[in-house]
């Protein structure tokens, strides 16, 4: 997973908006980036309120964990709630019409939370202690979403994962998904992740082996394309952190979820 502006302070206005549902009629603080003249948002205030807005706490095992009764949590089960409405709907719509229904999710800080590489690393990213974190495949659940993986399979809809981590994780994501109850499609049909070295040919408009140009947006949109045009789905939802993971379409409905620690282009 590139995290090319992994940076504290990416608008604080959007750090406490809480990811509303997105393209839904709820509000969301769109801005990628500060557009102020004045003075930028004092950063040591700004980590407070990423903290408060957790709720974080460090476990016994010096581990930053986010809060079950903080303000992103309540953020992630208002989202929750109307996801599970909307998948109720729009699944027995897509069968009425004679379509298959899926659902798209990202991983890291969709399922997956990494905020404790965050604050243990200061909110900057760096290759090998990323790589690392992830491969220790620990990481506890984005609260609600392993659930919602688990409602959409119930519901009938097929559940797929468009992830920016690369080929060389797929296990380790494969064995933390399965430890927070995720274990849902889990097979590489249904899993997408980065593969420089062998590229699908469905993203050749910008990745040829070896060579891989594709931002995230294009990986992501192309790869969601994939699922309807070439598999024969309908994506009736589709969950992300980032704007990246929502954006370019094929998909009927974005979820924002909340995120105030990093920024993806």
């Amino acid at each position: 997973m590139h995290k090319p502006l992994r940076i504290a302070a990416i608008a604080a206005a959007c750090a406490l908006a809480g990811g509303a549902l997105y393209g839904a009629g709820a509000a969301t603080a769109g801005q990628s980036t500060a557009n102020s003249t004045h003075e930028p948002y004092n950063i040591g205030l700004l980590v407070k309120d990423i903290d408060t807005y957790y709720g974080t706490t460090a476990d016994a095992d010096g581990v930053y964990q986010a809060s079950p009764t903080s303000p992103y949590a309540k953020d992630l089960a208002r989202i929750d709630s109307a996801a599970r409405h909307y998948i109720d709907k729009a699944a027995h719509k897509a069968r009425h019409h004679g379509e298959k229904p899926a659902v798209v999710f990202d991983i890291d800080d969709t399922l997956l939370l990494s905020l404790d590489y965050e604050k243990r690393y200061n909110y900057t990213y760096n290759s090998a202690t990323w790589a690392a974190y992830v491969n220790r495949a620990d990481r506890p659940e984005v609260f609600g979403s392993p659930e919602l993986v688990r409602y959409a399979e119930k519901k009938g809809v097929e559940v797929f994962y468009n992830s920016g981590l690369n080929e060389a994780q797929r296990s380790a994501a494969v064995e933390n998904l399965k430890k927070v109850g995720a274990d849902v499609n889990l097979d590489a049909d249904h899993m997408f992740l980065k593969d420089a070295a062998n590229p699908p040919a469905y993203l050749s408009a910008c990745a040829t082996p070896g060579t891989w140009t594709c931002t995230t947006v294009q990986y992501k949109a192309g790869t969601r394309k994939h699922i309807e045009k070439d598999l024969g789905y309908d994506i009736i939802a589709n969950f992300g952190d980032q704007y990246s993971d929502l954006d370019g379409g094929y998909a009927d409905q974005k979820y924002k979820l909340p995120n105030p620690t990093y920024f993806v282009s």
